[in-house]
């Protein structure tokens, strides 16, 4: 049958403008889709994602990135595995852990234990091609959690001399701004010339990511000033950092209490 004509005459088709909105935004699903590298299905994260526990950086939509970070995972969290054996030395007990000293005379299976949470730490410190300067004579304080996972790590040696931070020309004590306090620390810093003696130099101290402000790296300096030297307790005048990260230099400032404490190159000592 034929359909009634309109009394009002011809009118062209209501759904036009609307089909004209739908081929716009088609095309802007389009232009869109040639830059969207990951497909949206429900994910809670996109892009780059680093793993708070082993520090790996991976992509979290792309299964290859996730399977190697698996892997890379389990094999980080093995080496920080603490099983325990029969001679340990346990040089201090907290509420929630432990600090165990190994000597480089000690045996094979605790020098290799050391030797793996080194490795863990001189990679996340940038000294992944630097080696110790005196392995036989440095000793290496492991924190062993209530979980028997180690979770913080200090290596220590014995130096002769150490060189103090200057502190900058023009600088007026006013109370510390947070950004201003972050820009100082990534600031490059200079140190005196002049030798002074030191007793015990700390080449590295590392704590796990999720077990940090628990003042743990306080601890374990504290015992080491209290073991290194038989009988005596080491002032932190007789103490040196080598070569601080920007956290470390925070750390041994607040440590110190002065930003003038003493440092030495690591690489260089005798």
């Amino acid at each position: 049958l034929d359909e009634p004509t309109c009394p009002f005459g011809p009118s062209p088709p209501a759904k036009a403008p609307h089909a004209s909105q739908k081929s716009k935004k088609t095309k802007a699903l389009c232009k869109r889709s040639r830059d969207q590298m990951i497909i949206d299905a429900g994910q809670k994260h996109f892009g780059a994602v680093v793993c708070k526990s082993c520090g790996m950086i991976y992509t979290a939509a792309s299964p290859e990135d996730e399977a190697q970070h698996i892997q890379y995972h389990e094999r980080f969290l093995e080496a920080l595995r603490y099983v325990g054996w029969k001679k340990e030395r346990i040089v201090a007990e907290f509420w929630d852990g432990k600090i165990v000293l190994i000597l480089p005379s000690d045996p094979k299976y605790a020098i290799k234990k050391a030797e793996d949470v080194r490795e863990i730490v001189d990679n996340e410190l940038g000294f992944k091609q630097v080696l110790l300067s005196c392995p036989a004579k440095a000793k290496i304080y492991l924190f062993v959690s209530s979980e028997k996972m180690i979770v913080g790590c200090l290596v220590a040696e014995q130096i002769k001399q150490a060189f103090r931070v200057l502190s900058e020309s023009g600088a007026v004590p006013s109370p510390p701004d947070p950004e201003d306090l972050q820009q100082q620390q990534q600031r490059a810093w200079r140190c005196s010339t002049d030798p002074e003696p030191a007793i015990c130099g700390i080449s590295r101290i590392w704590v796990l990511g999720p077990w940090r402000r628990k003042g743990i790296a306080r601890r374990m300096v504290d015992v080491v000033r209290s073991t290194f030297m038989y009988g005596c307790y080491l002032s932190t005048e007789e103490i040196a950092f080598s070569d601080p990260t920007p956290d470390g230099k925070s750390f041994a400032t607040k440590y110190c209490q002065t930003p003038n404490f003493l440092v030495y190159n690591f690489i260089s000592n005798n």
